[in-house]
C-alpha cells in the first residue's frame, strides 16, 4: 500500500465491531485524553450571538442544552449507531423511557398499535393502559404466529411493537416476517432487542424501523447506572424523536452516558461468554427430574429453535426454567443459592435469578400471566460472568431442596 493511500481502518464503518465499541464515537477535547471526556455541564458558551441564534435554527452545529444534546452522551450515541448499523442514535434516561419515547413519537391520538403480548410488565403498560389514556388504540397478538400481527392491522395502525426473545419465557418472533407486515400497512416496527444484546441480533437488518435498548442491562453489565438508547435511521431520530426527546425531557445523564461507553468496550466479551454458559446451563437443567421446561431459543427442546438459529447468532445469555412443585418450589430453589443471587435485573456480571409471577409479572391477573406462560413455577435466570461449572452446581443444590 503506497504510503499516500488512505488507511481503510480511518473510516469507523470498516472496523470490527470489537474495534468500534473501543474507539468508535470516542471526540477528544484539547487535552488529548485516551479514556472519553466526561463533560458534567447543563449549557454551553457561544463564541457572538449570531453562532447562538444560527444554533438554534439548526442551521450550525453545535451543543445548545444538555436536555437534549451532551458531547458525552454523543460519543455514546455514535458508538452505539456503529455497533448497530443505524444511521442515528438517542440516550436516554432508561430503558422504559426509549420504548415510552419510541411508541409516543410515532402515534397520535385516534391511531393505533398492535403489540406482541409477550412483555416485559413496564412494556406492557405503556401499550395496554398509557397509550389508551391518549386516544391511542392497542391490540395484544400472540406474537409467534405473524399472521396474528397481520389480522390486527388496522388502516389507523401507525406502529408494531415487540420484544425478542421475549421476558421471560424466550418465546421467538420473526421480525423480517412482521417487518414485511407492518411495511405493507405504512406502519412502523419498533423492536425492544434487550434479550438478545446487539452482539446476538439485529433487528434493523431484518426490517425493523426502530430499536430500542434498556442500556442499564448488558450494556453497562455491571450494575452501576440506568440508561436507555434508540437507534434507526437519521430521518425518525433526528424528526419525530429528538423533538419528542427535546420537549419532554428523558435526558441521559453525561455521567451515565460516561459509564456506559466503558461498558460497551467489554460488551462482545461478556455476552459471548455468558451466552456460551447459558447454553451449558439450559443443558444441564433440561434433563433434570424436578425441571418440567427449559426454555433457551438455542436449545433444541425449544419449539422456534430453527427460528431463533437464523435470527440470532446465539441463543441468548438469559435461561428460564419451570420446575415442579410450582410457587413453593420455586422459592426453595431461589432461596437455597449461594452464587446466584436474587434480584430483578439482568445482563449483570453477576448471575441473578428472578420469579416473575411475584416480581416483574405480578401486577397482572393469573389468566393474564398464564396467556403469557409465566406460570408460578418458572424462573428467570440471568447468566453472569462466574464459572459455568459453578453456577450449575448452585442450581443442581437448589432443585435437590424440592
Amino acid at each position: 500500500m503506497s504510503s499516500k493511500e488512505k488507511n481503510p481502518l480511518a473510516d469507523p464503518k470498516r472496523r470490527a465491531p470489537e474495534t468500534q465499541l473501543v474507539h468508535g464515537g470516542t471526540e477528544r477535547s484539547q487535552h488529548g485524553e485516551t479514556s472519553e471526556a466526561l463533560f458534567l455541564n447543563s449549557g454551553y458558551v457561544y463564541p457572538n450571538s449570531t453562532d447562538a441564534e444560527t444554533r438554534f435554527q439548526n442551521k450550525t452545529p453545535g451543543h445548545i442544552y444538555s436536555r437534549f444534546s451532551n458531547p458525552t452522551v454523543e460519543m455514546f450515541q455514535k458508538r452505539m449507531a456503529l455497533l448497530e448499523g443505524a444511521e442515528a442514535a438517542r440516550g436516554l434516561a432508561t430503558g422504559m423511557a426509549a420504548v415510552t419515547t419510541a411508541l409516543m413519537s410515532q402515534v397520535r391520538a385516534g391511531d393505533h398499535v398492535v403489540a406482541a403480548r409477550a412483555l416485559f410488565g413496564g412494556c406492557r403498560f405503556v401499550v395496554e393502559d398509557f397509550l389508551p389514556r391518549w386516544g391511542v388504540a392497542s391490540t395484544l397478538v400472540d406474537g409467534r404466529d405473524p399472521a396474528n400481527f397481520a389480522a390486527a392491522m388496522r388502516p389507523n395502525t401507525k406502529a408494531v411493537f415487540l420484544e425478542t426473545p421475549t421476558n421471560p419465557t424466550l418465546e421467538i418472533v420473526d421480525i423480517a416476517a412482521v417487518a414485511e407486515i407492518a411495511h405493507a400497512h405504512g406502519a412502523k416496527l419498533v423492536i425492544d432487542n434487550v434479550f438478545a444484546t446487539p452482539i446476538n441480533q439485529s433487528p434493523l437488518a431484518l426490517g425493523a424501523d426502530l430499536v430500542v435498548y434498556s442500556a442499564t442491562k448488558h450494556i453497562d453489565g455491571q450494575g452501576r447506572v440506568l440508561g436507555g438508547a434508540i437507534l434507526g435511521s437519521q430521518e425518525l431520530i433526528a424528526g419525530d424523536i429528538h423533538t419528542f426527546i427535546r420537549q419532554t425531557g428523558p435526558s441521559m445523564s453525561p455521567f451515565n452516558a460516561w459509564v456506559l461507553l466503558k461498558g460497551l468496550e467489554t460488551l462482545p466479551l461478556r455476552v459471548r461468554q455468558q451466552s456460551e454458559s447459558a447454553a451449558r446451563i439450559a443443558e444441564a437443567l433440561a434433563g433434570h427430574t424436578k425441571v418440567r421446561k427449559v426454555f433457551y431459543p438455542h436449545h433444541k427442546s425449544h419449539p422456534q429453535y430453527e427460528l431463533a438459529k437464523r435470527q440470532m447468532k446465539s441463543g441468548s445469555t438469559l435461561v428460564a426454567f419451570e420446575v415442579e412443585g410450582g410457587q413453593e418450589a420455586a422459592f426453595k430453589v431461589a432461596d437455597a443459592l449461594a452464587v446466584i443471587v436474587i434480584s430483578n435485573n439482568l445482563g449483570d456480571a453477576k448471575s441473578i435469578i428472578a420469579h416473575p409471577t411475584t416480581t416483574t409479572h405480578q401486577r397482572f391477573s393469573e389468566d393474564v400471566r398464564l396467556d403469557m406462560g409465566i406460570t408460578p413455577g418458572l424462573l428467570r435466570l440471568s447468566v453472569g460472568l462466574e464459572a459455568a461449572d459453578d453456577l450449575i452446581a448452585d442450581l443442581l443444590y437448589g432443585l435437590d431442596q424440592i
